[in-house]
């Protein structure tokens, strides 16, 4: 393959308005495990910036990159319950970044894990992601067990997470923007449903009509995404925050929350 000339490169990504929330600083103790990625042409939307979806596939092979690290052969799975970024900047189409990850907080059957995404400047953004153990023989909720706190404990402080989705319904209003939201193959992972990383391009869906980005972005996952299914993208947006809800029929699959800058962000929505 020829290589791709340097004048057809994007340029820079638009950087959001102002910078999202304070970033959690790395635990002072216990395990922070480190890995790195290049930003590649597959990864970026035309302008170069980071798409929402690669950055949450990254967030993901960086925990599972952890785990693998420390040999332990964990005897259950891991369902994720709702995942938030916090944005200061975007990385472009070939920075190298760095990722920084680990457990910041738990709760009785689920523990949160945070990650933070670095560029040539600096620390750019960081996700906040609860994923829930759940066990292989039923597909319950399962307590997270010695050895998971052997490895992780440390690093939480003692903190203490809730697995409680906050997201509300969408509003009940002829005006809103519905439009099918097709699935493909390529969209299901092992477990038999739509994977996690593939709901943020609906977050990118959404993204195509602001010329601005957003400094927070969270998606909550309320039921799984399967095979057969024909879900809707569902969008809304007022006051600086811009919503999405893919939907069933009635039911809620999963939501999304943007946050802009004061007088940036998607048109309103007439509700």
């Amino acid at each position: 393959m020829e290589p791709v000339p340097a004048a057809s490169r994007p340029g820079p990504a638009p950087a959001p308005a102002s910078p999202g929330p304070a970033f959690t600083a790395d635990p002072a103790q216990g395990r922070l495990f480190s890995t790195a990625r290049l930003v590649r042409s597959t990864d970026v939307t035309p302008d170069g910036r980071l798409r929402f979806d690669a950055l949450a596939r990254y967030l993901q092979e960086a925990a599972e990159d952890d785990v693998a690290d420390t040999g332990w052969d964990a005897p259950y799975d891991w369902r994720l319950r709702r995942c938030e970024v916090a944005v200061h900047g975007y990385p472009r189409y070939g920075d190298q970044v760095t990722l920084r990850t680990f457990c910041s907080a738990t709760g009785p059957r689920w523990a949160e894990r945070t990650t933070t995404l670095a560029g040539p400047g600096g620390d750019l953004m960081q996700s906040r992601a609860v994923w829930v153990a759940i066990a292989r023989a039923d597909g319950r909720p399962c307590p997270l067990g010695a050895e998971f706190y052997h490895w992780y404990g440390a690093a939480t402080g003692g903190r203490e997470v809730s697995a409680r989705l906050t997201h509300p319904v969408p509003p009940a209003a002829e005006t809103l923007d519905s439009r099918p939201w097709p699935l493909r193959a390529s969209d299901f992972d092992p477990a038999g449903h739509v994977g996690n990383t593939i709901h943020w391009a609906a977050v990118e869906d959404v993204l195509t009509q602001s010329a601005a980005l957003p400094v927070t972005a969270g998606l909550e996952y309320h039921r799984p995404v399967l095979p057969g299914q024909q879900p809707r993208l569902v969008t809304a947006s007022a006051g600086g925050l811009a919503w999405a809800w893919l939907l069933a029929d009635t039911q809620r699959l999963a939501s999304a929350r943007l946050t802009f800058a004061a007088g940036t962000g998607p048109p309103q929505t007439q509700q």
